[in-house]
């Protein structure tokens, strides 16, 4: 049996405004009207009264996680690319001090299989939304595109011919100097990504962040290789 709520919550706020931008109204066949979807607590039956409801106002008890919601509304973030990492960071610590498995050992097996859920789906949410690079993958999943595997074909040449190079001086550096400075100029370059992806994202062009998430991709990459080469200096 699923430990999921079912309910369809959209990824968006409806103060984010723009087009394409969903909330968690839905259609209702009883009333004819848009309404928020309720879901009840399996304890006590009580409405909940959050989205996503974590615990039961009333009876306290820990809830499963709800099918379908978005991590940035599990952590209760902005749906944007730029978003506060302190926040998110904050938000997650607090979430996993009340959610964390060993604050459920002396409750019921159903509780304390809610609590691992709830506790994995939390820290997956956290490590997707924390970096820039899975959080704009993530932000295209949820419109429908997904950057697949063995991108080079797809990329312009003459950017392959510059990774080639990058990675050609990173090999060849012989001193920290050398590797530190090719790590600021891919810093540099993440962080022109950052903002083209932002305002590629914000104004819709979603295959336009696609083909920076991709150049953003490579840089990341570079970046790892740029850490490694430096931890052999020490």
């Amino acid at each position: 049996m699923s430990t999921f709520h079912k309910k369809d919550t959209g990824h968006r706020d409806a103060n984010l405004g723009g087009p394409g931008y969903r909330t968690n109204k839905v259609f209702s066949s009883r009333s004819y009207s848009t309404s928020e979807v309720k879901l009840n607590c399996w304890n006590c039956k009580q409405l909940l009264d959050t989205t996503p409801s974590f615990f039961c106002d009333s009876c306290k008890a820990i809830q499963p996680p709800e099918e379908g919601t978005s991590y940035f509304r599990i952590l209760d973030c902005d749906y944007t690319f730029t978003l506060d990492t302190h926040k998110l960071q904050k938000r997650y610590l607090q979430l996993q001090r009340t959610l964390h498995p060993d604050n459920f050992s002396q409750k019921s097996v159903k509780e304390q299989e809610y609590s691992e859920s709830q506790s994995a789906l939390v820290s997956k949410a956290y490590k997707t939304l924390l970096k820039p690079l899975s959080r704009g993958l993530y932000m295209l999943e949820l419109e429908g595109m997904h950057l697949k595997e063995g991108t080079d074909s797809v990329a312009e040449s003459h950017f392959l011919m510059e990774l080639m190079e990058i990675n050609e001086a990173l090999e060849e550096a012989q001193t920290p100097e050398e590797v530190n400075k090719i790590g600021q100029d891919t810093k540099g370059k993440l962080a022109d990504l950052t903002e083209l992806i932002d305002t590629a994202l914000h104004e819709g062009k979603l295959d336009t962040a696609k083909e920076l998430l991709t150049q953003m991709k490579y840089y990341a990459s570079i970046e790892e290789k740029v850490k490694a080469k430096l931890s052999d200096f020490m």
